[in-house]
């Protein structure tokens, strides 16, 4: 899968976004007509930063104009990108306008942008998603981004770093933040709420095959490292998807078998994932179960009282679990013939993270169903249904 993986370690701005795209091949005349519609140039050269070759891009002819979230998302939609362009810078500027108002305790359309509102980071919004599509727009991965530390002056005082709109955006985003490594502001609102919409983050690099690699360079130099925000385009294979999960695990003696079967529905609105009960021996060869639970992190508490409610057990188990893997899943219909009759039957189709299956399945309840009609094995059906769901998505 074709994937762009990002390293923020000096931050992230519009301009080191733009440049870092342009860097990695992306088309610099693709611009040209927010250029035109905003009346900006975007200058760029290379530059130097402790030792780093990149690409540095700036916006000349802007006004720094204060505008409101409605007066941007109308430049925006005038400035006729296409569909999926200006989709995507809206839901940029609709991201920027809620951090606004969730700081400062009003609506989103009712937010003054300072510097958001200014042409220079209406033209950083829409250059990104500009240059993003034309790398046929990748997936987008990025590890934790750093912030700087220290205080930054704003329109409405001064914060400590990172602001509160910063903090908004990534409370908001799929990736993570760390302070550091040097003073200053690394992470800005427009690079935030750009990367909150178009990046997943990760923890760590992915095994990837890299094809080639991009740097966007940011306003200062550092002695002790580069400003730059690397980009690094290649193919990953896709991974199963990662689930936080916490292992609960009590060991019962006194239960009745009607509780036990009970328990998949009574624990099912608890935030449990799943409930298994496997037969135990005890001290004094008593016979019992262990029950596991797999619950979500945040209901834990709530559901190991449940389980002492339910059970009557006297204590339950937190085993360490960092996460679980597990396939993506849907469902999908197929339509067999059998016996000279049309049936329909439900797959379960699993894939990874790259959209890769992994696996197909026949819904039981249809393939059962499909059987008793037409006296056909179960497994006959299952198989023959799974056969053709794999022409048609494997």
């Amino acid at each position: 899968m074709e994937t762009l993986a990002v390293q923020a370690s000096m931050g992230a701005s519009g301009d080191m976004l733009l440049g870092m795209l342009i860097d990695l091949g992306g088309d610099r005349e693709a611009l040209d007509p927010i250029e035109r519609s905003l009346g900006v140039t975007y200058s760029v050269e290379r530059v130097h930063r402790a030792g780093v070759t990149a690409t540095n891009v700036t916006i000349e002819g802007a006004e720094s104009t204060h505008r409101t979230a409605t007066d941007v998302i109308d430049i925006i939609t005038d400035l006729d990108l296409g569909s999926s362009v200006t989709t995507r810078a809206l839901a940029i500027v609709d991201r920027l306008a809620r951090a606004e108002a969730k700081v400062h305790g009003t609506d989103p359309e009712e937010v003054h942008f300072h510097e958001v509102g200014a042409d220079d980071a209406i033209a950083d919004i829409c250059g990104a998603v500009v240059l993003n599509e034309t790398l046929s727009s990748p997936r987008v991965l990025i590890t934790p981004i750093r912030t700087g530390h220290g205080d930054v002056d704003m329109a409405h005082g001064t914060y400590q770093i990172p602001p509160p709109a910063v903090i908004e955006l990534a409370a908001d985003a799929d990736w993570a933040i760390q302070e550091g490594p040097v003073k200053g502001e690394l992470l800005t609102p427009t690079g935030a709420a750009i990367l909150a919409e178009i990046a997943e983050g990760v923890s760590y690099l992915p095994a990837m095959h890299i094809e080639r690699v991009g740097y966007g360079a940011g306003d200062r130099s550092y002695s002790e490292r580069p400003n730059v925000l690397r980009g690094m385009f290649g193919t990953v294979r896709g991974a199963l998807p990662r689930d936080e999960v916490t292992l609960l695990e009590t060991v019962i003696d006194d239960t009745t078998p009607e509780i036990l079967g009970s328990l998949q529905s009574t624990l099912a609105d608890d935030g449990v994932r799943d409930v298994t009960i496997l037969p135990a021996t005890m001290k004094k060869s008593r016979p019992g179960h262990l029950l596991q639970v797999i619950v979500d992190p945040s209901a834990a508490k709530a559901v190991a009282r449940r389980l002492a409610e339910e059970t009557g057990t006297l204590g339950v188990r937190e085993i360490p679990m960092r996460h679980r893997w597990l396939a993506n899943r849907r469902l999908e219909v197929v339509a067999i013939e059998l016996e000279g009759q049309t049936y329909e039957v439900r797959v379960k189709v699993a894939t990874d993270d790259a959209g890769d299956i992994v696996d197909i399945s026949a819904e039981y309840d249809d393939a059962l169903e499909v059987a008793s009609r037409i006296g056909l094995p179960l497994r006959e059906v299952c198989r023959r249904v799974e056969s053709v769901a794999a022409k048609r998505w494997g």
